[in-house]
């Protein structure tokens, strides 16, 4: 999965489609992204001894399928590619507008020549 904790992203598909927000949770296992304010449901918590009986509002994951990540530049969803930099670490780049996700400096790049 290409999307990190705190990316800004876009709901591209179902209820909440349009909308942004930040990533606050990612299960790798089941491919699915937590989004703050996004896919709100109500979990209704029953009364006990110490306690009354509430309703709170929860975020619920998404698919990851179904966001995508929004580009620094214009604001608008773009689609990830990697760079590898000269020091040998891989950089999330935006296709859109070729600015860095991650914050690295795009001047870094490594350049590949075969010498014989």
């Amino acid at each position: 999965m290409k999307l990190k904790v705190n990316d800004q992203i876009m709901v591209i598909a179902g209820k909440d489609k349009g909308k942004t927000g930040k990533i606050i949770r990612i299960n790798h296992k089941t491919n699915k992204v937590t989004v703050e304010k996004i896919n709100l449901r109500v979990k209704h918590i029953k009364k006990g001894n110490d306690r009354v009986g509430e309703k709170i509002t929860v975020e619920a994951p998404l698919s990851a399928s179904n966001v995508m990540i929004v580009d620094p530049k214009s604001g608008k969803p773009t689609r990830i590619r990697y760079q590898k930099l000269s020091t040998g670490k891989k950089e999330r780049i935006s296709v859109k507008s070729g600015t860095s996700l991650d914050g690295v400096t795009q001047s870094n790049t490594k350049t590949t020549k075969k010498s014989k």
